[in-house]
This record gives structure tokens, sequence and C-alpha cells, in this order.
């Protein structure tokens, strides 16, 4: 019995030791990988084929917890110098970008010394401890920096609002041209096109084709990108947005359709473009500063350009004909078709102007950013939504004062919340007013029942 007993045992000891080696094995794997199979480095920076490093040091000493941040492109990071005073930080590509020292973390009453930057680094005007840095020809750029005793400059709370608003009303403008698109295609159909993002994505990518693959002159690009989004908007509706209106499909299909056809043409994008975030010439241009305010010239052109548009289109839909119709379909579309308005005309006439508002707002987009990607009008779509109901379902007056607001909201905001933060201050924005006012800002009570 005892010799029985033993041999039972063993296969059954043996198959706990296999257990436990597996349950060992799935444990490691599951484990974070060490420093020699990690993509990432301790502080969670994902390693790329680009950086910026360098070495912080005070009367030839390390300075060991000094907090570096990187910001430019819609990309942000940050690390601390080690015991050496080493740090690195790891970007998505070669780019222009700010490099913050942030002082808090420095001794008390030292600075970077400006007499010992590298050749051609300065700080920004108003700071001491923050530049704008680029690559040359290789993907590592080496930045050390000496410190030494002085007086840190800042910016007042009051230049930084100034300058903060001024950025935000930039922002809402080239919005508007977006939401106000939106806005009339849901007027007309009321059809909450989610698709749109794609089509302010096309603006951008039309013009990225025609200059850099083939190195046509800008002007011509952004000429072709504005037709091609006016081509884009009538080819959507033609073929897909009127024969299923006459098939009689409800607006619940309607917007089920609207979401596959934008993820159909986003990985669309992706697969011609790839993923890389791609720049149009001249952007990151050398900023113009009026006081506290910094601006490039193509800020201002953009400025101007949005201003003109929507004085355009205001003009469009107060003063002509195709204009009046367009707001008679969106009070009352049976009643104007009564009344003789040929209402998928309208619509048609609606869509072209739509493509070429989205596409003027992803030029303008791809030079705030900066930089044109394959899902770059994604980014945006919360905030155009975000925007007309603001304003007021339907309204493209209403989808500008939403837009100017959300703008605003989103650059000011940077004064109190962290910046990854600052597009969720639109939305608090958004729940407050329509807390207040349920219609939007400029739309009219409905009468439900």
């Amino acid at each position: 019995m005892g010799l029985r007993s033993t041999a039972l045992q063993r296969p059954r000891h043996g198959l706990l030791a296999l257990l436990a080696a597996l349950a060992a094995a799935f444990i490691v794997l599951c484990l974070p990988a060490g420093s020699a199979y990690a993509d990432t480095t301790d502080d969670g920076q994902e390693i790329t084929d680009y950086y910026f490093g360098g070495n912080i040091t005070f009367e030839g000493e390390p300075i060991e917890g000094v907090v570096m941040k990187i910001e430019g492109g819609g990309f942000e990071a940050e690390t601390e110098t080690d015991a050496e005073g080493k740090w690195r930080l790891y970007v998505p590509e070669k780019d222009r970008y700010t490099l913050t020292v942030d002082e808090e973390t420095l001794p008390e009453g030292v600075i970077v010394d400006p007499a010992t930057l590298p050749e051609g680094t300065q700080p920004i005007a108003g700071t001491t401890g923050s530049f704008e840095v680029e690559f040359g020809l290789t993907g590592t750029k080496i930045v050390n920096l000496f410190l030494g005793e002085g007086e840190r400059i800042t910016t007042s709370f009051i230049d930084q609002l100034l300058s903060r608003l001024v950025g935000g009303l930039n922002f809402g403008l080239l919005l508007a041209l977006a939401s106000m698109g939106a806005a009339l295609i849901y007027g007309t159909t009321r059809l909450s096109n989610f698709a749109h993002a794609e089509m302010v994505t096309w603006g951008g990518l039309v013009a990225l084709v025609m200059t850099s693959f083939w190195h046509l002159p800008l002007w011509l690009g952004i000429v072709a990108a504005v037709i091609g989004g006016g081509l884009f908007g009538w080819a959507m509706d033609a073929a897909l947005w009127r024969p299923l209106r006459h098939r009689g499909l409800g607006i619940v299909q309607l917007m089920i359709v609207s979401i596959g056809l934008s993820l159909a043409l986003r990985y669309v994008f992706q697969y011609f473009i790839g993923g890389a975030t791609r720049q149009l010439p001249g952007a990151s241009p050398q900023p113009i500063r009026f006081g506290p305010v910094a601006l490039s010239y193509i800020d201002l052109i953009g400025i101007g350009v949005s201003v003109a548009v929507i004085l355009g289109v205001a003009y469009f839909l107060t003063r002509t004909r195709i204009g009046k119709a367009t707001r008679a379909i969106s009070d009352n579309p049976q009643l104007a078709a009564a009344s003789g308005i040929d209402v998928d005309r309208v619509i048609r006439y609606v869509w072209i102007l739509s493509g070429v508002l989205a596409a003027v707002s992803g030029i303008l987009w791809a030079y705030f950013r900066p930089g044109v990607k394959w899902d770059m009008g994604g980014q945006m779509l919360l905030l155009i939504f975000a925007a007309i109901t603001l304003g007021g379902l339907g309204t493209a007056f209403g989808a500008l004062l939403g837009s100017l607001i959300v703008g605003i909201a989103v650059e000011v905001s940077t004064l109190w919340i962290p910046s990854d933060l600052k597009y969720a201050s639109a939305l608090v924005v958004l729940i407050i007013i329509l807390l207040v006012r349920p219609q939007g800002l400029l739309g009219r009570r409905e009468r439900l029942g």
C-alpha cells in the first residue's frame, strides 16, 4: 500500500510543479518588461528615433530633480534630471518644440544663464526658462543648460489671459467654419453628420498632396483643397445621402450610416498617407509679438480668412435666394416644398458649401495644430458638436457664437487646468449653459408632444 500511495503521489506532485511553473511564467510575462526589452523609459516616455537631451549644472555641479518639459504639435512630455544632471525627452517627429525648465524646481535665486546658452538658442520673450528648439540634420538635439544667479522673469496673469484670449479667438474662428457647415446640414436634413470630421481632414489632405507630394505652389494647393472640398460634399450627397433620403430612412439610421462612413473614410486616409503627422509648407513660422501676444503671420492670415469667409456665409444666407431658401427649409421643410422650393437642389448646395467650409477649416487647423494627420478632423468633432449644440441646433449663426465660446473656453482654461484637460472645459461650459437655456443660445423652444 505504501508503494502504491507513493506512486500515486508522484504524478500529482509533478502536475502541481508544472502548474506552478506555468503560473510563474505567466506572471513574469505579464510584468512590465525590463529595460533591455522595454520601449518606454523609466518615467513613462515612449522611446522614438528623436529626442532632446543634455545636462543641467550650477557652478560646475550637476543639479538633480529639475523638471524639464517639451511641447509642440499637440505633443507634451516631461522628465527630471538624474543624479548626474542628465535629462532626455523623446518626441514623435522632427519639428520645432518649446523646451521649458520648471523654475519652481530650481534652487532658490538660480536661473538659466542666457550667456551660456548654445548658439541660436534664446529664451522666449517674457521668460528665462522657455526656449524654442528644433533639430538639425540628425534626430538628436543636445541642449546643455548652465544655471546662474539672477532674477527670474515671469509673465503676469493679465498678460497670460490676454494671450489666451487671442489664441482662443483664433481657434474659435477656424472651429466656426467647420461648425457652420455642419449646422447647415443639420438644419436642412436633421442629420448629425459624424463624417463631417473627415470633410475637415480632406481639406488638409488635398493641400498636403498638392504641395508636399506633388510640389506645387501653396496657393494652388489651397485652391485645389477648397474646390476638392466642394466636390467632396457634392459627391457625398449625390452618391449616398440623397438616395437614402428618398428611401425614407429615419434620422437614427442616417446617423448610424454617418458613423460608419466616418470610420471607413478615416482608415482609407490612413492607408494612403500613413499614420505620421506631415507639415504643410511654411508651418511653425517665427512669432511676431504684439506686447504679450505672440502671433505668426499665418495666424494673422488665418484670422483674416476666417472673418472674410464667415461674412461671406452671412451674406449668402441673408441676401441670396438660395440662402433664403436654405433658411426656409431649416424652419419648415414641408412648407418650403409646398411653396415651390426645390428642396433637393437647395440641400445639394448646402452640402457643397459645407464641404468648402470644412476644407478651409482643415487647412487652417493644419497650421494651428500644426500638421496634417489622417485623423485630424476627429480631434475637432466633439468640439464641433458642442459648438452647434451650445449655439442652438440648426442655426449657422448660433454655431458661430458657440464656436467662439468653445474656442475661448478651451484656451483660457489652461490658466488653471493642465493642457491635457483643456477640451473638457468646453463640455463643462456646454452643460452649464444648457442647464439654463436647453435650446441653446440662439435656438428656439420647441413644443414636444
